[in-house]
C-alpha cells in the first residue's frame, strides 16, 4: 500500500486541505480522489509525482 495526498485548492489557486488517501496503486487512488471532489479542484499527489488534477466541474481527471 502506498501514500497519496489530495489537495484541496481555493478559488485563490492555494492548498485549503490535504487528506491522505492509502491505496495500493494510482488508479484506486485516483477514485478515491475524484470522490472527494465537491466544489474545490482537487490534486492529488504521491511523495513529488502530481497523479491527476480534478476540476469541480469535470467528471474525468485530467493529467499533468
Amino acid at each position: 500500500m502506498f501514500g497519496y495526498y489530495a489537495y484541496f485548492i481555493g478559488q485563490d489557486g492555494h492548498f485549503t486541505n490535504r487528506v491522505q488517501i492509502i491505496c495500493n496503486d494510482d488508479e484506486e487512488a485516483k477514485r478515491r480522489a475524484q470522490q472527494l471532489v465537491d466544489g474545490s479542484a482537487i490534486e492529488l499527489w504521491h511523495e513529488a509525482r502530481m497523479i491527476a488534477t480534478f476540476e469541480p466541474d469535470q467528471k474525468t481527471s485530467a493529467k499533468r
